[in-house]
């Protein structure tokens, strides 16, 4: 299944899939947009098997979610935009909330392959000031700038915010020319990353195997 948003590029924010639910599993569908297309707002939510296209915070929210085996496509945006994959909105360290891309790949769709030397692209920036995202054992392709993260506005949340990466791979998955932040981490320990698996982040254990679909619970 296919859940698409046509208002296209110039029509900034437009939202392809919103779920606020909780212990939901999504399997094998599709989520195509430009800037905000898949709106994770809150609750655990497991994503296996998916596509997501987009451009600008093309994954956001403040649910606890893992994208697991998933393939995201970076569109073209608007002339002078940037690309940020992912906009996480933890506002509370308390919060048991956050963006993990497992096992995924990351590469520009076809209209973006053209102009990669001339789009920016990054994995994510801080919406709210305790934003918290992690890519672990994904295949980043060169569209990913080597800074890998953008700020929202200024210094805010640089101090405050998680962000991770473990074990990638691609052209664009270099640490040595990432940002400087507090909040940024390059994951040296498995036992570190094993904080944000389904197992562990989700609780995924007690209820994905419910559904008889397949996850995997750990690195």
């Amino acid at each position: 299944m296919t859940f698409e948003n046509t208002a296209g590029p110039s029509k900034h924010q437009a939202v392809a899939f919103r779920s606020g639910s909780d212990m939901s599993v999504v399997f094998g569908c599709a989520f195509k947009g430009y800037q905000d297309t898949l709106y994770v707002y809150s609750g655990r939510q497991f994503y296996r098997n998916c596509q997501v296209y987009g451009t600008q915070d093309f994954v956001f929210g403040n649910a606890a979610a893992v994208l697991q085996s998933c393939n995201i496509y970076v569109r073209k945006p608007l002339g002078g935009q940037t690309n940020t994959i992912t906009a996480q909105a933890r506002s509370d360290p308390n919060q048991n909330t956050g963006i993990i891309i497992h096992n995924s790949a990351v590469t520009a769709a076809s209209d973006l392959r053209g102009s990669v030397g001339s789009v920016k692209t990054f994995l994510g920036r801080p919406w709210k000031a305790y934003s918290r995202t992690v890519f672990m054992k994904c295949s980043l392709d060169s569209l990913i700038n080597s800074a890998g993260w953008l700020p929202w506005s200024g210094g805010f949340a640089l101090k405050t915010l998680y962000y991770g990466e473990y074990m990638n791979t691609g052209a664009g998955a270099s640490t040595s020319g990432r940002v400087k932040w507090p909040g940024y981490h390059v994951i040296t320990s498995a036992t570190d990353a094993m904080k944000f698996t389904v197992g562990d982040f989700l609780d995924g254990g007690s209820w994905i195997p419910g559904t008889g679909l397949p996850y995997t619970a750990g690195l």
